[in-house]
Protein backbone atom coordinates (compact mmCIF):
# COMPACT_ATOMS: atom_id res chain seq x y z
CA UNK A 1 0.00 0.00 0.00
CA UNK A 2 1.66 3.18 -1.41
CA UNK A 3 1.22 6.34 1.00
CA UNK A 4 0.11 9.21 -1.26
CA UNK A 5 2.90 12.33 0.12
CA UNK A 6 1.58 14.71 -2.61
CA UNK A 7 1.94 18.38 -1.34
CA UNK A 8 3.91 17.44 1.78
CA UNK A 9 7.13 18.80 2.73
CA UNK A 10 9.70 16.48 4.88
CA UNK A 11 12.58 18.35 6.82
CA UNK A 12 15.35 16.02 7.32
CA UNK A 13 17.86 16.33 9.43
CA UNK A 14 20.94 14.47 9.35
CA UNK A 15 23.56 14.09 12.16
CA UNK A 16 26.83 12.90 12.86
CA UNK A 17 26.30 9.03 12.91
CA UNK A 18 27.35 5.75 10.94
CA UNK A 19 24.49 5.42 9.90
CA UNK A 20 24.10 8.80 7.72
CA UNK A 21 23.55 6.78 4.96
CA UNK A 22 20.91 5.17 5.50
CA UNK A 23 18.96 8.71 5.44
CA UNK A 24 19.92 8.66 1.85
CA UNK A 25 17.72 5.61 1.76
CA UNK A 26 15.01 7.25 3.36
CA UNK A 27 15.19 10.30 1.67
CA UNK A 28 13.81 8.62 -1.63
CA UNK A 29 11.40 6.94 0.30
CA UNK A 30 9.92 10.09 0.90
CA UNK A 31 10.54 11.68 -2.64
CA UNK A 32 8.98 8.59 -3.84
CA UNK A 33 5.68 8.80 -1.91
CA UNK A 34 5.45 12.44 -3.65
CA UNK A 35 6.63 14.92 -0.73
CA UNK A 36 8.88 17.67 -1.41
CA UNK A 37 12.12 16.89 1.05
CA UNK A 38 14.97 19.33 2.52
CA UNK A 39 17.68 18.48 4.10
CA UNK A 40 19.66 20.20 6.87
CA UNK A 41 22.79 18.51 8.15
CA UNK A 42 25.31 18.67 11.01
CA UNK A 43 29.16 19.43 10.78
CA UNK A 44 29.39 15.81 11.99
CA UNK A 45 26.87 14.35 9.56
CA UNK A 46 29.56 15.49 6.13
CA UNK A 47 31.83 13.68 7.76
CA UNK A 48 29.81 10.53 6.68
CA UNK A 49 27.81 11.74 3.47
CA UNK A 50 28.01 14.31 1.27
CA UNK A 51 25.80 17.25 1.13
CA UNK A 52 25.92 16.26 -3.00
CA UNK A 53 24.46 13.10 -2.54
CA UNK A 54 21.22 14.50 -0.72
CA UNK A 55 21.14 17.28 -3.16
CA UNK A 56 21.13 14.43 -6.07
CA UNK A 57 18.22 12.53 -4.19
CA UNK A 58 16.22 15.73 -3.54
CA UNK A 59 16.95 18.12 -6.05
CA UNK A 60 16.73 20.82 -3.12
CA UNK A 61 20.13 22.54 -2.03
CA UNK A 62 21.12 21.07 1.14
CA UNK A 63 21.47 23.52 4.43
CA UNK A 64 25.29 23.28 6.54
CA UNK A 65 26.94 25.75 8.11
CA UNK A 66 28.92 26.71 4.73
CA UNK A 67 25.79 26.93 2.00
CA UNK A 68 23.73 28.76 4.79
CA UNK A 69 23.09 32.19 2.71
CA UNK A 70 20.58 35.03 4.13
CA UNK A 71 19.82 36.25 0.35
CA UNK A 72 17.61 33.23 -0.32
CA UNK A 73 15.81 30.35 1.60
CA UNK A 74 18.60 28.63 2.24
CA UNK A 75 19.32 29.25 6.24
CA UNK A 76 17.97 27.74 9.35
CA UNK A 77 14.97 30.62 9.79
CA UNK A 78 13.48 29.98 6.39
CA UNK A 79 14.07 26.28 5.36
CA UNK A 80 11.68 25.29 8.10
CA UNK A 81 9.11 27.82 7.28
CA UNK A 82 7.84 25.12 3.86
CA UNK A 83 8.22 22.05 5.59
CA UNK A 84 5.09 20.52 7.36
CA UNK A 85 7.08 18.30 9.27
CA UNK A 86 10.75 17.80 10.49
CA UNK A 87 12.64 14.65 11.16
CA UNK A 88 15.79 13.74 12.44
CA UNK A 89 17.37 10.44 11.37
CA UNK A 90 19.83 9.52 12.83
CA UNK A 91 19.94 11.53 16.11
CA UNK A 92 22.99 11.03 17.86
CA UNK A 93 23.06 10.91 21.85
CA UNK A 94 24.84 14.57 21.37
CA UNK A 95 22.03 15.97 19.26
CA UNK A 96 19.48 14.38 21.76
CA UNK A 97 20.56 16.29 24.59
CA UNK A 98 21.15 19.52 23.38
CA UNK A 99 18.04 19.37 21.86
CA UNK A 100 16.45 18.92 25.01
CA UNK A 101 18.32 21.62 26.67
CA UNK A 102 17.71 24.04 23.83
CA UNK A 103 21.75 24.39 22.57
CA UNK A 104 21.87 25.28 18.81
CA UNK A 105 25.28 25.57 18.53
CA UNK A 106 25.78 23.89 15.34
CA UNK A 107 23.37 24.73 11.77
CA UNK A 108 20.97 21.62 12.50
CA UNK A 109 20.35 22.63 16.34
CA UNK A 110 19.60 26.06 15.25
CA UNK A 111 17.01 25.01 12.76
CA UNK A 112 15.73 22.69 15.04
CA UNK A 113 14.93 25.61 17.88
CA UNK A 114 13.54 27.96 14.91
CA UNK A 115 10.93 25.13 14.05
CA UNK A 116 7.43 25.30 14.90
CA UNK A 117 6.04 21.87 13.57
CA UNK A 118 5.44 18.42 14.40
CA UNK A 119 9.38 17.29 15.49
CA UNK A 120 10.28 13.85 15.16
CA UNK A 121 13.80 12.16 16.19
CA UNK A 122 15.11 8.46 15.27
CA UNK A 123 18.07 7.86 17.57
CA UNK A 124 21.14 5.80 16.66
CA UNK A 125 23.86 5.56 19.27
CA UNK A 126 26.07 2.82 21.32
CA UNK A 127 23.35 1.40 23.63
CA UNK A 128 25.47 2.49 26.42
CA UNK A 129 24.95 5.95 25.43
CA UNK A 130 21.44 6.07 24.96
CA UNK A 131 21.13 4.53 28.39
CA UNK A 132 23.26 6.99 29.93
CA UNK A 133 20.96 8.65 32.83
CA UNK A 134 21.76 12.26 30.42
CA UNK A 135 20.40 11.01 27.78
CA UNK A 136 17.72 9.05 28.96
CA UNK A 137 16.29 11.84 30.59
CA UNK A 138 17.22 13.81 27.73
CA UNK A 139 14.53 11.53 25.88
CA UNK A 140 11.85 12.17 28.39
CA UNK A 141 12.05 15.95 28.40
CA UNK A 142 12.02 16.16 24.41
CA UNK A 143 8.77 13.78 24.77
CA UNK A 144 6.92 16.28 27.20
CA UNK A 145 7.92 18.82 24.80
CA UNK A 146 6.03 17.01 22.04
CA UNK A 147 8.63 15.22 20.28
CA UNK A 148 7.62 11.96 18.56
CA UNK A 149 10.83 9.87 19.19
CA UNK A 150 11.09 6.86 17.21
CA UNK A 151 12.75 3.74 18.84
CA UNK A 152 16.15 2.50 17.54
CA UNK A 153 16.39 -1.35 17.05
CA UNK A 154 17.99 -3.70 19.06
CA UNK A 155 20.76 -5.70 17.14
CA UNK A 156 24.88 -5.71 16.55
CA UNK A 157 26.35 -2.14 16.44
CA UNK A 158 28.92 -0.62 14.69
CA UNK A 159 30.88 -0.52 17.55
CA UNK A 160 30.34 -4.41 17.88
CA UNK A 161 28.15 -4.41 21.03
CA UNK A 162 24.81 -6.08 21.04
CA UNK A 163 22.00 -4.07 22.53
CA UNK A 164 19.25 -1.56 21.55
CA UNK A 165 21.03 1.43 19.23
CA UNK A 166 20.77 0.97 15.79
CA UNK A 167 18.65 3.35 13.68
CA UNK A 168 14.52 2.09 13.84
CA UNK A 169 13.84 0.46 10.22
CA UNK A 170 13.71 3.25 7.48
CA UNK A 171 10.11 2.08 6.84
CA UNK A 172 9.07 2.80 10.57
CA UNK A 173 10.28 6.27 10.44
CA UNK A 174 8.44 6.91 7.02
CA UNK A 175 5.31 5.59 8.33
CA UNK A 176 5.88 7.53 11.89
CA UNK A 177 6.21 10.90 9.77
CA UNK A 178 3.33 9.99 7.92
CA UNK A 179 1.38 9.64 10.96
CA UNK A 180 2.78 13.22 12.16
CA UNK A 181 1.79 14.87 8.58
CA UNK A 182 -1.88 12.92 8.62
CA UNK A 183 -2.65 13.18 12.32
CA UNK A 184 -6.68 14.40 13.18
CA UNK A 185 -8.38 14.89 16.47
CA UNK A 186 -11.25 13.11 15.54
CA UNK A 187 -9.38 9.97 15.65
CA UNK A 188 -5.96 11.00 17.06
CA UNK A 189 -5.97 8.72 20.57
CA UNK A 190 -9.72 6.97 19.56
CA UNK A 191 -9.60 3.59 20.30
CA UNK A 192 -10.57 1.38 17.14
CA UNK A 193 -11.14 -2.62 16.67
CA UNK A 194 -10.80 -3.59 13.55
CA UNK A 195 -10.89 -7.40 12.19
CA UNK A 196 -10.19 -8.95 8.73
CA UNK A 197 -9.30 -12.18 6.97
CA UNK A 198 -10.93 -15.31 6.96
CA UNK A 199 -11.01 -17.61 9.73
CA UNK A 200 -9.35 -21.11 9.37
CA UNK A 201 -11.30 -23.87 11.13
CA UNK A 202 -9.90 -26.99 11.95
CA UNK A 203 -11.02 -30.35 10.21
CA UNK A 204 -7.34 -32.14 11.96
CA UNK A 205 -4.08 -30.86 11.97
CA UNK A 206 -3.28 -30.53 8.78
CA UNK A 207 -6.44 -29.32 7.34
CA UNK A 208 -8.75 -26.94 7.75
CA UNK A 209 -12.10 -24.81 6.26
CA UNK A 210 -11.54 -21.28 5.11
CA UNK A 211 -12.32 -18.71 2.48
CA UNK A 212 -10.81 -16.37 -0.07
CA UNK A 213 -10.57 -13.18 1.86
CA UNK A 214 -7.32 -12.10 1.54
CA UNK A 215 -7.62 -9.14 4.56
CA UNK A 216 -6.28 -6.47 2.28
CA UNK A 217 -9.27 -4.55 3.40
CA UNK A 218 -8.65 -4.57 6.83
CA UNK A 219 -5.02 -3.63 6.70
CA UNK A 220 -5.86 -0.50 4.45
CA UNK A 221 -8.52 0.57 7.25
CA UNK A 222 -5.57 -0.28 9.61
CA UNK A 223 -3.14 1.69 8.08
CA UNK A 224 -5.57 4.90 7.46
CA UNK A 225 -6.45 5.06 11.05
CA UNK A 226 -2.78 4.66 12.17
CA UNK A 227 -2.06 7.65 10.07
CA UNK A 228 -4.80 9.57 11.86
CA UNK A 229 -3.32 8.42 15.21
CA UNK A 230 -6.14 6.33 16.16
CA UNK A 231 -4.93 3.67 18.97
CA UNK A 232 -5.74 0.73 16.80
CA UNK A 233 -6.30 -2.97 18.00
CA UNK A 234 -6.25 -5.68 14.68
CA UNK A 235 -7.19 -8.99 15.72
CA UNK A 236 -6.42 -10.77 12.38
CA UNK A 237 -5.80 -14.38 10.71
CA UNK A 238 -3.52 -12.89 7.99
CA UNK A 239 -0.73 -11.25 10.32
CA UNK A 240 0.55 -7.37 9.81
CA UNK A 241 2.80 -7.42 7.09
CA UNK A 242 3.50 -4.18 5.82
CA UNK A 243 2.39 -2.70 8.40
CA UNK A 244 3.34 -0.44 11.37
CA UNK A 245 5.30 -3.02 13.77
CA UNK A 246 3.71 -0.35 16.63
CA UNK A 247 0.21 -1.09 15.67
CA UNK A 248 -1.11 -3.94 17.87
CA UNK A 249 -1.93 -7.10 16.33
CA UNK A 250 -3.96 -10.13 17.79
CA UNK A 251 -3.52 -12.91 15.42
CA UNK A 252 -6.02 -15.59 15.56
CA UNK A 253 -7.26 -18.64 13.40
CA UNK A 254 -10.76 -19.66 14.10
CA UNK A 255 -14.57 -18.06 14.33
CA UNK A 256 -14.56 -18.88 17.95
CA UNK A 257 -11.05 -17.72 18.58
CA UNK A 258 -12.13 -14.51 16.51
CA UNK A 259 -15.33 -14.47 19.16
CA UNK A 260 -13.29 -14.28 21.93
CA UNK A 261 -10.73 -11.64 21.09
CA UNK A 262 -13.21 -9.36 19.79
CA UNK A 263 -14.93 -9.11 22.89
CA UNK A 264 -12.47 -8.50 24.75
CA UNK A 265 -10.93 -6.10 22.32
CA UNK A 266 -14.40 -4.01 22.45
CA UNK A 267 -14.68 -4.50 26.41
CA UNK A 268 -11.24 -2.96 26.17
CA UNK A 269 -11.92 -0.43 23.96
CA UNK A 270 -15.26 1.18 25.79
CA UNK A 271 -13.32 1.55 28.99
CA UNK A 272 -11.65 4.21 26.97
CA UNK A 273 -8.31 6.60 26.94
CA UNK A 274 -8.66 9.67 28.56
CA UNK A 275 -8.00 12.74 25.71
CA UNK A 276 -6.74 16.18 26.27
CA UNK A 277 -9.81 17.87 24.98
CA UNK A 278 -9.16 21.23 25.17
CA UNK A 279 -7.41 23.67 27.92
CA UNK A 280 -7.79 27.48 29.72
CA UNK A 281 -6.66 28.62 32.50
CA UNK A 282 -9.82 28.08 34.54
CA UNK A 283 -9.74 24.51 33.24
CA UNK A 284 -6.03 23.04 32.92
CA UNK A 285 -6.88 19.41 32.75
CA UNK A 286 -10.54 19.10 31.02
CA UNK A 287 -10.58 15.38 29.58
CA UNK A 288 -13.03 13.52 27.73
CA UNK A 289 -13.58 9.82 26.53
CA UNK A 290 -13.75 9.61 23.15
CA UNK A 291 -16.13 6.41 21.73
CA UNK A 292 -14.60 3.63 20.39
CA UNK A 293 -15.36 2.22 16.94
CA UNK A 294 -15.66 -1.58 15.58
CA UNK A 295 -14.65 -2.47 12.00
CA UNK A 296 -15.72 -5.57 11.59
CA UNK A 297 -14.23 -6.57 7.83
CA UNK A 298 -13.15 -9.80 8.59
CA UNK A 299 -15.15 -12.63 6.48
CA UNK A 300 -15.46 -15.26 9.33
CA UNK A 301 -16.59 -18.63 8.30
CA UNK A 302 -20.88 -19.42 9.17
CA UNK A 303 -19.64 -23.34 9.86
CA UNK A 304 -16.84 -25.21 11.45
CA UNK A 305 -16.14 -29.05 11.84
CA UNK A 306 -18.30 -30.68 14.56
CA UNK A 307 -15.73 -32.65 15.89
CA UNK A 308 -12.08 -31.57 14.91
CA UNK A 309 -9.78 -34.31 14.77
CA UNK A 310 -5.91 -34.52 16.46
CA UNK A 311 -3.24 -35.84 14.12
CA UNK A 312 -3.94 -36.17 10.58
CA UNK A 313 -7.17 -38.88 8.94
CA UNK A 314 -6.07 -41.16 6.69
CA UNK A 315 -7.87 -41.14 2.81
CA UNK A 316 -7.78 -44.78 3.83
CA UNK A 317 -9.73 -44.60 7.01
CA UNK A 318 -12.58 -42.11 5.43
CA UNK A 319 -12.92 -44.47 2.32
CA UNK A 320 -14.17 -42.95 -1.48
CA UNK A 321 -16.70 -40.83 -0.10
CA UNK A 322 -16.20 -38.37 3.16
CA UNK A 323 -19.51 -36.85 4.94
CA UNK A 324 -17.88 -33.76 7.36
CA UNK A 325 -20.45 -32.66 9.48
CA UNK A 326 -20.40 -28.98 10.49
CA UNK A 327 -22.04 -26.54 13.27
CA UNK A 328 -22.82 -23.30 12.73
CA UNK A 329 -20.56 -20.88 14.43
CA UNK A 330 -22.27 -17.58 16.69
CA UNK A 331 -22.23 -14.58 14.38
CA UNK A 332 -20.14 -12.24 16.56
CA UNK A 333 -22.12 -8.70 15.67
CA UNK A 334 -25.19 -10.51 16.83
CA UNK A 335 -23.51 -11.55 19.98
CA UNK A 336 -21.44 -8.49 20.70
CA UNK A 337 -22.54 -5.68 22.85
CA UNK A 338 -22.70 -2.94 20.31
CA UNK A 339 -23.68 -0.12 23.44
CA UNK A 340 -20.86 2.83 23.56
CA UNK A 341 -19.30 2.13 20.65
CA UNK A 342 -19.95 2.84 17.10
CA UNK A 343 -20.32 -0.33 14.96
CA UNK A 344 -19.52 -0.39 11.28
CA UNK A 345 -20.01 -4.15 9.38
CA UNK A 346 -18.46 -5.06 5.91
CA UNK A 347 -21.10 -6.86 3.65
CA UNK A 348 -19.78 -8.92 0.54
CA UNK A 349 -21.99 -9.95 -1.83
CA UNK A 350 -22.50 -11.82 -5.50
CA UNK A 351 -26.43 -11.58 -5.78
CA UNK A 352 -26.73 -8.35 -8.15
CA UNK A 353 -30.18 -8.24 -7.38
CA UNK A 354 -30.89 -8.63 -4.03
CA UNK A 355 -27.13 -7.62 -2.49
CA UNK A 356 -27.80 -4.11 -1.63
CA UNK A 357 -31.06 -4.99 0.00
CA UNK A 358 -29.39 -7.95 2.03
CA UNK A 359 -26.99 -5.56 2.90
CA UNK A 360 -29.57 -2.75 4.14
CA UNK A 361 -31.08 -5.48 6.44
CA UNK A 362 -27.66 -5.58 8.72
CA UNK A 363 -28.50 -2.10 10.09
CA UNK A 364 -31.29 -3.62 11.67
CA UNK A 365 -31.00 -6.97 12.33
CA UNK A 366 -27.24 -6.68 13.85
CA UNK A 367 -27.74 -3.73 15.15
CA UNK A 368 -24.77 -1.64 13.33
CA UNK A 369 -24.10 1.97 12.59
CA UNK A 370 -23.16 1.31 9.09
CA UNK A 371 -22.18 -1.33 6.47
CA UNK A 372 -19.68 -1.41 4.07
CA UNK A 373 -21.36 -2.69 1.37
CA UNK A 374 -19.36 -4.61 -2.10
CA UNK A 375 -20.62 -6.81 -4.78
CA UNK A 376 -18.16 -9.44 -6.33
CA UNK A 377 -18.44 -11.23 -9.54
CA UNK A 378 -16.86 -14.23 -8.49
CA UNK A 379 -13.75 -15.76 -6.19
CA UNK A 380 -11.38 -13.92 -8.58
CA UNK A 381 -12.22 -10.31 -7.02
CA UNK A 382 -10.71 -11.35 -3.43
CA UNK A 383 -7.12 -10.12 -3.34
CA UNK A 384 -7.34 -7.40 -5.91
CA UNK A 385 -5.78 -3.94 -5.15
CA UNK A 386 -8.77 -2.15 -5.62
CA UNK A 387 -12.54 -2.45 -4.18
CA UNK A 388 -15.57 -0.46 -4.70
CA UNK A 389 -17.79 0.80 -1.51
CA UNK A 390 -21.80 1.34 -0.94
CA UNK A 391 -21.64 3.12 2.49
CA UNK A 392 -25.17 2.56 4.20
CA UNK A 393 -26.72 3.87 6.82
CA UNK A 394 -30.21 4.63 8.36
CA UNK A 395 -30.18 7.92 6.80
CA UNK A 396 -29.20 6.86 2.47
CA UNK A 397 -26.31 5.46 0.93
CA UNK A 398 -23.26 6.88 -0.34
CA UNK A 399 -21.59 5.43 -3.19
CA UNK A 400 -17.49 5.64 -2.76
CA UNK A 401 -17.13 4.83 -5.68
CA UNK A 402 -13.89 2.36 -6.91
CA UNK A 403 -10.15 3.21 -6.04
CA UNK A 404 -7.22 1.82 -4.41
CA UNK A 405 -8.32 -0.19 -0.99
CA UNK A 406 -6.24 2.58 0.90
CA UNK A 407 -8.33 5.79 -0.70
CA UNK A 408 -11.76 3.99 0.10
CA UNK A 409 -10.71 3.26 3.56
CA UNK A 410 -9.89 6.94 3.69
CA UNK A 411 -13.52 8.08 2.29
CA UNK A 412 -14.63 5.27 4.87
CA UNK A 413 -13.17 6.54 7.72
CA UNK A 414 -14.32 10.40 6.63
CA UNK A 415 -18.09 8.63 6.71
CA UNK A 416 -17.70 7.08 9.78
CA UNK A 417 -16.67 10.22 11.52
CA UNK A 418 -19.96 11.78 10.60
CA UNK A 419 -21.48 8.98 12.54
CA UNK A 420 -21.00 10.80 15.64
CA UNK A 421 -22.80 13.73 14.41
CA UNK A 422 -25.92 12.30 13.11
Amino acid sequence: MQINLNGKSVLLGVTGSISAYKACDLARLFVKAGARVHVVMSPSAERFVSALTFEALTRNPVLTENSESWSSELNHIEIGKKCDVFVIAPATANTLNKLSKGIADNILLQTALAYAGPMLVAPAANTQMLKNHYTAGSLKMLTVNDYTIIEPQEKQLACGDVGSGALADLQEIFFATAKALFKEPFWDDRRIVVTGGGTREKIDEVRYLSNYSSGKMAQALCLALYLRGADVCYITTTGNEGLPKSLYTIEVESAKEMLDFTQDAVRVAKKGKMSRASMNSSDPVHLIQKEPYLFMAAAVADYTPKFPQKGKLKKSMLGESWVLELVQTEDILSVLRKDGIKTIAFKAEMDKANGLENARKLLAEKEVDAVCYNLLSDSGSFGTEENEITFITKKGETALGRATKLILSEKILSEAKALCDA
